[in-house]
């Protein structure tokens, strides 16, 4: 199955896509956020990254979701900053502390064509939110160079349908978190007072353009959703509503209820969420999935710290 970018390439669809997100730097409202700076200038919002995209490393990832790997790991790029910035995030370096370096689109493109050459069946980009037009111009060149496999845009969840639907034709696979049910929770570990509605929105529209997830003949996936779940202490990511959710999305929705959650950045401080899941949330979290009647939950074998 040919990826869908390579079609819109062929007609120059691709390429007006790309000049279209660009001009839309000038006043950005790419999430939910909408801090309307004039990142061509770059005036950094929210996500502090101004006109070009910052990446923190790229590299063949084996721990991604089994559907992702295959023999050559998902070819991972991981992108600075964050437009939600959670207090707990699990790669606080990356997304509050910044780390890496700001690229040119050629730059950016020579990654993705890297993974390519040393196997990777996809090209996965995480926390893309905040740099949809700098992927687009990265991926406008490696198109014309040979880049031939599907993309990953690897979110949190809070993401706007406008962004999304410049995206249409051109992710074959999405894999957004749904990260919190109760806005309570949204705003205090996120500042942002909409996430469930956003995140269901986002959701929704990715599913319009992709569908459930399909797997080759080898098991690896070459189009569809797949959403994350963080099983969080004391229920704060409301996982019962979450699954609710998804299952009336479409019961065949693959999910991976994920049981890594442990303290980060200021997520340490904060007495609600300064613990490891027990053994007990998590298979209560697994059995809120199976109740909602979803069945495709990610098994790969995990090494648990409870």
């Amino acid at each position: 199955m040919e990826p869908s970018y390579l079609a819109l390439h062929r007609r120059g669809e691709l390429e007006r896509r790309t000049e279209a997100a660009v001009r839309g730097l000038e006043e950005c409202r790419l999430c939910p956020r909408s801090c309307g700076r004039n990142r061509l200038a770059d005036e950094a919002g929210w996500c502090r990254t101004g006109r070009k995209a910052r990446i923190a490393g790229f590299h063949a990832h084996f721990g991604e979701e089994a559907p992702l790997v295959g023999s050559g790991g998902s070819g991972t790029i991981f992108i600075s900053s964050c437009n939600l910035l959670c207090t707990f995030c699990q790669n606080d370096d990356i997304s509050h502390g910044r780390a890496g370096d700001d690229v040119e689109p050629i730059h950016l493109a020579a990654m993705m064509l890297n993974l390519q050459e040393r196997g990777c069946p996809n090209i996965n980009f995480v926390t893309p939110s905040h740099v949809v037009p700098q992927i687009l111009e990265g991926l406008l060149i490696a198109a014309e160079h040979g880049l031939s496999v599907p993309l990953v845009y690897n979110t949190g969840g809070y993401d706007s349908v406008e962004t999304l639907r410049l995206l249409d034709g051109i992710v074959d696979i999405y894999m957004p978190d749904f990260k919190f049910w109760d806005n309570e929770w949204g705003d205090r570990f996120c500042g942002v007072k909409d996430y469930r509605e956003r995140a269901c929105e986002a959701i929704r529209e990715m599913h319009r353009q992709v569908g459930d997830l399909y797997l080759d003949g080898e098991g690896i996936a070459v189009r569809g959703l797949l959403v994350r779940h963080l099983v969080m202490p004391g229920g704060a990511a409301g996982t019962t509503d979450v699954m609710a959710f998804l299952a009336g999305l479409s019961p065949y929705t693959y999910v991976n209820v994920m049981d890594q959650y442990h303290p980060c950045g200021r997520g340490a401080a904060d007495p609600l969420i300064n613990r490891r899941i027990t053994a007990q949330e998590y298979a209560s979290a697994v059995r809120a999935a199976r109740d909602s009647g979803l069945h495709r939950l990610d098994n790969r074998e995990r090494r648990r710290r409870f």
